[in-house]
């Protein structure tokens, strides 16, 4: 496996322990419920490790607009199924925007070598 690809796999995983990182945090009530609170601070700082991890490659710019756009997708779609969340028809147009701004981002954005 790459360098680069191994970047990408890391922002992956990086992207996947924020958005259970975030899940979490609204299950903390507040950080009054110390499971998820816990939970939630570890996920993070896992995120914050594979995060810096795939910068080696990724170039910051690049990798932190797939890190929100992507995770920002997912947070909202977890609000809708898992938390019952429902939003305006015009806020799934900015989503879908937001996934737009990242494919394009992450296809022309290029890696470090």
């Amino acid at each position: 496996m790459s360098a680069a690809t191994l970047s990408w796999a890391f922002l992956f995983v990086a992207i996947v322990l924020e958005v259970g990182a975030t899940s979490l945090l609204n299950l903390s009530d507040g950080f009054r419920r110390i499971l998820p609170t816990i939970g939630s601070l570890a996920l993070y700082a896992g995120a914050f490790y594979c995060l810096s991890c795939a910068l080696r490659h990724i170039p910051l710019g690049i990798a932190y607009a797939v890190w929100c756009g992507f995770g920002s997708v997912c947070i909202v779609a977890i609000g809708v199924v898992v938390f019952r969340q429902s939003f305006p028809l015009p806020a799934y147009g900015g989503i879908a925007l937001i996934v737009l701004g990242t494919i394009l981002a992450s296809l022309f954005g290029g890696v470090k070598g």
